[in-house]
């Protein structure tokens, strides 16, 4: 089975069983993730949610986009609205679940696998956490409520990480406020089976501290780069100093589609004003909801995923070239096609 559930003491858990996919989510697993929690919310024998990846090397390295992909390609937009719109509402359920939502946090989580734990209540990092929101590389936007988490993290770090799609390790992960907790890999078995036989005060026996991070180090900076109002001011920020950390940041905005860029920074910018991950959510479904018809997902997801050449051919290559009222067509509302949740 792709998902497993069973109750084990106290909790409610999840297992994501696809580790040779790095446990990539599924269109078919969210239903049955968000039937159980729905369940398990009304169960007064489940104290608590406590969710996990099969394997060693990820909890949930993001969606399975190979048949959006494929779907996309044959002009069959609407398994794409559907899957978005089913991610999204169970987003929306694990930012709101009234019991403990415990994540795993271990090894890649990217993308979709951001939406399945860092939108939970309780979020340990371990010693092999990687987490990013790379979106941008393949023509999409931070999503599954991402635009919250980032504008949430300290000063300019939210237009930073979402449109460069660098990866936080534990200490960057916690900093950034995409996480809680670190606990060392060698206690997480004996972590799970406390909170299992205890509950959630068992947490704070296993968490250690850690030393700073990178993010940290280079916050101010970030903070002076990223401030702009839009992605073409980030850019002329950059290109004004020479430095080594200036040019190799620049190297890798310039990567990335400049369209989803763009509307990143214009997402994390609106996500500022807003209280609730529903209208997050329905922001950015504006964008993933268009994203395969007029946008660079297809082409992002050939030369990343299909194709592998590494080598996407954006229909607009650069910043420069990029209208903003591109972006302002990209997150435009919907009307009667908006997210429902």
């Amino acid at each position: 089975m792709d998902t497993l559930f069973r109750i084990e003491g106290r909790a409610g858990r999840i297992t994501l069983n696809r580790p040779k996919a790095l446990n990539a989510l599924a269109h078919d697993q969210i239903p049955e993730i968000e039937k159980h929690l729905i369940a398990w919310r009304d169960d007064p024998a489940v104290e608590l949610i406590l969710i996990d990846g099969a394997g060693d090397r990820a909890f949930c390295a993001g969606g399975d986009i190979q048949k959006l992909y494929e779907t996309g390609r044959t002009g069959d937009y609407a398994y794409g609205r559907q899957f978005w719109s089913d991610e999204y509402r169970l987003n929306a359920l694990i930012w709101n679940y009234p019991k403990p939502y415990v994540a795993i946090m271990h090894g890649f989580v990217m993308g979709g696998g951001v939406g399945l734990s860092a939108l939970g209540s309780h979020r340990i990092v371990t010693d092999d956490t990687q987490v990013a929101m790379p979106e941008c590389g393949i023509g999409l936007i931070p999503d599954v409520g991402g635009s919250m988490l980032l504008s949430c993290a300290p000063g300019r770090l939210g237009e930073y990480l979402g449109t460069t799609g660098t990866r936080m390790g534990p200490a960057d992960a916690i900093h950034a406020t995409f996480a809680d907790t670190y606990v060392p890999q060698a206690h997480m078995e004996e972590l799970k089976s406390a909170l299992c036989a205890d509950g959630i005060d068992r947490i704070g026996d296993f968490a250690q501290p850690l030393q700073p991070g990178p993010l940290m180090q280079e916050q101010a900076r970030i903070d002076s780069h990223f401030g702009g109002e839009t992605a073409m001011d980030i850019v002329n920020s950059l290109e004004h100093v020479n430095g080594e950390w200036e040019q190799a940041t620049l190297k890798t905005l310039r990567r990335n589609a400049p369209l989803s860029v763009a509307c990143t920074v214009d997402a994390v910018h609106r996500a500022r004003t807003l209280r609730r991950i529903e209208d997050a959510l329905a922001l950015e479904y504006r964008f993933t909801a268009r994203c395969m018809e007029h946008g660079e997902f297809l082409e992002g997801v050939r030369a990343a995923v299909i194709d592998k050449d590494r080598n996407p051919q954006w229909a607009v290559p650069r910043l420069e070239d990029l209208p903003q009222i591109r972006v302002s067509q990209m997150l435009m509302p919907l009307g009667e096609d908006g997210l429902k949740l």
